[in-house]
């Protein structure tokens, strides 16, 4: 094969170029920068590789480091909860923590390194993964279906039945036992007896949309409490609630059945959905193409088809590395 000739690297092969990526980022010495010519040298693939990985790390670099300060203090309170932290163990680890979280966005390896999801699942007691919509039944035999990448914590104790979302969304059917239910997410409360109704966490607090029943809903505790009926919605956050509305409840939660529906959202809102039904990676590197609005129906089980048919309207570019996808 003509050295010149397009090749397809191997994930093995994009591996090695992002591990050597990140070591010649760190002052290598002049024996690794040796035998990372000879590397290079030695296959084809190899320098096909190392380029798409220089591509991918200056398109990412600036949200890793993002990423990595968001992790590293999840991480960081997670070790200070089991009384093993040490303040020099974070700073110790923040150089690693940038680069851990730049491969993450770049090459997604296996489960990954994600301290934020690690610490949702290891205080839930019921989980799904991504692309996985899950139906549980509760002790108290509510149903609970969780959306894809989601996370609750169940607590019936002390004459109350509390779900806390840690993650994701959750619609819940509830079963009139006499006890309230109640569930946490961000600083409020959706606080019932029996209906049904998804609770769904945002980037800056939680989303309430009920289907039939009523629901009480408070942005804290010290908030006033808004009482939602079948067809209404209402957003908060930051202690804060915005005023209830009206809403289609069917079209909002038909990613039951396998529906994603929206009508002028924003990209950035739409990708946020897409993340939890992809096993790797979207990232939305530009704040203008973000706030652009969508209108459509796209079916959940294929994100990365719902991303080329946006693609041709919106005219936006996408750069595919493994299971990363790199959007501006």
């Amino acid at each position: 094969m003509n050295q010149f000739d397009r090749v397809t690297p191997t994930p093995a092969h994009e591996q090695a170029a992002f591990a050597w990526l990140s070591l010649l980022h760190d002052q290598p010495s002049s024996g690794d920068q040796a035998t990372f010519s000879q590397w290079l040298q030695a296959d084809p693939a190899h320098a096909e590789a190392y380029a798409q990985a220089q591509v991918v790390w200056e398109l990412s670099e600036g949200p890793a480091r993002t990423l990595a300060n968001e992790e590293a203090f999840v991480l960081q309170g997670y070790l200070n909860a089991m009384n093993q932290a040490r303040r020099s163990t974070i700073r110790r680890w923040s150089a690693a923590l940038t680069m851990a979280a730049c491969l993450l966005l770049m090459i997604s390896l296996g489960s990954g390194w994600q301290p934020m999801r690690w610490v949702d699942d290891l205080g839930a007691d019921y989980v799904s993964v991504p692309g996985e919509v899950r139906t549980v039944i509760l002790p108290d035999q509510s149903q609970v279906t969780l959306d894809a990448d989601s996370a609750i914590a169940v607590d019936f104790s002390r004459g109350e039945r509390h779900v806390r979302l840690r993650r994701g969304a959750g619609f819940f059917s509830v079963t009139h036992t006499g006890e309230p239910f109640v569930v946490d997410a961000e600083k409020g409360q959706a606080r019932v007896l029996g209906t049904q109704f998804e609770v769904r966490l945002r980037p800056h607090g939680a989303q309430v949309t009920v289907l039939s029943g009523r629901v009480g809903v408070t942005a804290d505790k010290h908030a006033e409490q808004q009482i939602l009926t079948a067809g209404q919605q209402v957003a908060y956050g930051d202690g804060a609630a915005q005023k209830q509305h009206a809403v289609d409840s069917e079209a909002q939660l038909a990613w039951r059945q396998g529906w994603l529906n929206y009508y002028k959202a924003t990209l950035a809102e739409v990708v946020e959905d897409l993340r939890r039904y992809d096993p790797g990676r979207i990232v939305l590197l530009n704040d203008e193409l973000a706030a652009r609005r969508v209108s459509g129906s796209f079916p959940s089980k294929d994100p990365r088809a719902v991303l080329s048919s946006l693609q041709g309207v919106m005219g936006f570019e996408q750069h595919t590395v493994g299971p990363l996808i790199i959007i501006r």
